[in-house]
């Protein structure tokens, strides 16, 4: 692999608070454990990472936006606003806003070129408003969910999603198109150096994406967004309660399949708790600059 990649770090805009049937799913429908659950996670963070790449810099999801615990009008009412009550609680201090947490790790948000979208959901999307000078990277199947009539009760929310102002690229994964890795026979390279590689990991929603990250002399990272919420769990094929079992399921197993080409592969998802200390034991952490 070329040393196009530098640093790679983590920011969280906040944290998060879902049922335990979310992080890890009992086989018990998603609207049975939703309506009558009564235990929360314990908090987790909403995970940013945040690439140096000599092209320029890199996310990898955007956290979650302030406006949604300050702003009533945020959320759907009804149906879906109750939902949406009943599946999160999330707490975002006033420095917890995208620029100002890359602030703290001394990077510019202006800085930004490019932000890799995992997925739609409100958890990921929330700096979109802070970068309309940047790229913006999702897949086309996700884009695609938009336009459902139950797009809100699928957790998309297209005003906070299709803003005014903002560039989209929207990527097709076509078989056979780019380098194979392992079971993923589709991929696409960022940069055509092979440092950055878009693989696709449906099963949370139809249109995830995930981002193997790879310099020479540093154990490969794959990015996940929420096919899993903690390293251990995806090792052992325990699916969250959110997403389409099979599809999860192939994932996690294509994933862990992995190993075989990268034994010391790093598993980075948006919301485990360990995740900034596995970066950062892995050597690919930056200090504060």
């Amino acid at each position: 692999m070329p040393d196009s990649v530098g640093a790679v770090s983590v920011v969280s805009t906040g944290v998060v608070e879902i049922r335990r049937q979310h992080v890890e799913s009992d086989g018990s429908p998603l609207l049975w454990w939703l309506l009558t659950a009564r235990d929360w996670s314990g908090p987790r963070p909403i995970n940013v990472y945040v690439i140096e790449h000599e092209q320029g810099l890199v996310l990898f999801d955007t956290g979650q936006d302030r406006a949604s615990v300050t702003d009533r009008s945020y959320f759907p009412g009804g149906i879906p606003g109750f939902l949406y009550r009943r599946l999160a609680r999330v707490a975002i201090g006033e420095q917890e806003t995208l620029t100002q947490r890359l602030a703290d790790i001394g990077y510019d948000i202006a800085e930004v070129r490019w932000a890799v979208l995992s997925h739609l959901h409100q958890d990921h999307i929330g700096g979109l408003r802070e970068l309309k000078h940047a790229q913006i990277m999702a897949s086309a199947a996700e884009w695609a969910l938009l336009n459902r009539p139950d797009a809100a009760l699928q957790g998309l929310m297209r005003r906070h999603i299709d803003l005014p102002g903002l560039s989209w690229d929207l990527l097709q994964f076509p078989s056979g198109q780019g380098e194979p890795f392992g079971q993923f026979s589709s991929t696409y390279d960022l940069f055509g150096d092979g440092s950055l590689v878009l693989v696709p990991t449906p099963g949370h929603t139809p249109g995830s994406i995930s981002l193997l990250v790879r310099r020479d002399g540093k154990p490969p990272l794959l990015m996940v967004g929420d096919v899993s919420y903690e390293q251990d769990l995806l090792r052992r094929e325990r699916i969250p309660g959110i997403g389409k079992r099979k599809a999860l399921l192939a994932t996690t197993r294509a994933i862990n399949a992995l190993r075989t080409a990268y034994p010391d592969l790093v598993i980075l998802p948006a919301h485990d708790p360990g995740a900034a200390d596995r970066l950062t034991a892995a050597g690919w952490a930056a200090q504060i600059r």
